[in-house]
């Protein structure tokens, strides 16, 4: 039985996505850029730290931390990415277009997963370059680089990153073109620094850079793929409720609380203002009962990060909830489907595994067990919000992966539990 209720208000660390964007773009400016607010988590680090491993000069002062923009030089030594897929690819973009030589590593979990998809127009570009068979270990050559038009199979905001990057340094334009509209931070922040660039529908063209950017001066918004763990604690835990403040509500990525609302989650907006291209809110979450929802793979895009999260909270909606076109889930930090179908039939619930998703049949109780996180942190995290609920304790075998995103993810629950 539950006799805790989730009660408080949060403000997050910043968003990841746009911590990574910023940290490079710093470096293509002239000066020094200011940013407030960025990410704490290991992925942002191994960006911050690449790039200082490429002759980029950054330091903390105070709650800022400080970019002096300049000239990249050649590492020397391995890029280590750990287990930063973000950094991986946009750097290998970034890097290439500043015609930098240089070997990417990363760990186990990274070193599995796909780089052919960004490798591939930066070959068409004319990226000289030697992989893995498509993987880790990638060593990029000094290339000059030539723009194109690229139409991207997969539905990826890095990738479209990516490849925008590389055009900065390549000749003539260049341009990307996606099936399902993706996150377009990037986007945003080129329009904010008065890049030559223009969006028509689904695709995106820039052109190279004339003259280094001018620095930057951010604030950047909390994490909202952070603040849904703690807004479906809220959701699931009866007599509960949140404020979640300064989180980032660009359209592209608020596909889980609109899934969270949809679900018969009290949500109420208490303010939402415009600053450095993004909007940013504040808002509060209370508990109701929750009702299945169908995700398909038009959705996936604005909440691909949450579906571990989405899927406990399937555990607990009344009726059918389907997740398809979600086969992205398999080439994440692990097969994130996969984990979930197999830690949450170990707990009880009623879930059919798909090729590109899952199907859970609710509600179901929830029963302790011992979680194969598989070195994930949003699986770690999920299914702590799962232990929030269940008859028994959830034991994780590797807690400390959540410091990917959120080091101070657990003593942060903690204080909100009463």
């Amino acid at each position: 039985m539950i006799k805790n209720i989730i009660k408080g208000e949060l403000s997050f660390p910043g968003d990841k996505s746009i911590s990574h964007r910023a940290l490079m773009l710093a470096a293509l400016c002239d000066g020094e850029s200011r940013i407030s607010n960025l990410s704490n988590g290991a992925d942002v680090k191994s960006t911050r730290e690449c790039l200082e491993a490429c002759g980029i000069e950054i330091r903390n002062d105070g709650e800022e931390v400080i970019v002096k923009g300049g000239r990249f030089s050649d590492p020397r030594e391995p890029l280590d990415c750990g287990n930063s897929g973000t950094t991986t690819r946009l750097l290998l973009g970034l890097l290439a277009g500043r015609g930098i030589t240089a070997t990417f590593v990363g760990d186990e979990s990274l070193s599995a997963r796909p780089m052919n998809r960004i490798l591939d127009p930066l070959f068409q570009m004319g990226l000289k370059a030697e992989s893995n068979n498509g993987s880790l270990p990638i060593t990029i050559h000094k290339s000059e680089l030539t723009g194109i038009h690229y139409e991207s199979p997969v539905a990826s905001a890095q990738v479209k990153s990516a490849v925008l990057f590389a055009g900065l340094g390549a000749s003539g334009k260049t341009s990307v073109s996606e099936n399902v509209l993706t996150r377009d931070h990037t986007e945003r922040m080129l329009q904010g620094l008065g890049v030559n660039i223009s969006v028509k529908g689904l695709t995106t063209t820039v052109s190279k850079l004339s003259s280094p950017l001018p620095c930057i001066e951010i604030t950047i918004p909390g994490d909202p793929s952070t603040a849904a763990f703690f807004a479906a604690a809220a959701a699931l835990v009866p007599n509960s409720e949140i404020i979640l403040n300064r989180i980032l509500a660009n359209p592209n990525r608020t596909g889980f609380f609109e899934a969270l609302e949809n679900m018969g989650s009290k949500m109420e907006c208490l303010k939402q203002w415009d600053e450095s291209g993004e909007r940013i809110g504040n808002m509060k979450i209370f508990h109701r009962p929750l009702k299945s929802i169908s995700i398909s793979n038009n959705d996936v895009p604005g909440l691909i990060d949450e579906i571990p999260i989405l899927a406990i909270l399937a555990t607990q909606a009344k009726g059918r909830t389907e997740v398809c076109g979600a086969k992205e889930l398999r080439v994440k930090e692990c097969d994130r489907i996969y984990a979930i179908c197999s830690n949450l039939k170990r707990m009880g619930a009623d879930i059919e595994e798909l090729d590109d998703g899952f199907i859970i049949n609710g509600p179901t109780p929830l029963t302790g067990a011992k979680i194969e996180t598989f070195n994930d942190h949003r699986i770690a995290m999920a299914f702590t919000i799962a232990g929030l609920i269940t008859d028994g304790e959830i034991i994780l075998d590797n807690p400390d992966c959540a410091c990917i995103s959120y080091p101070e993810f657990y003593s942060v629950l903690e204080g909100l539990i009463q």
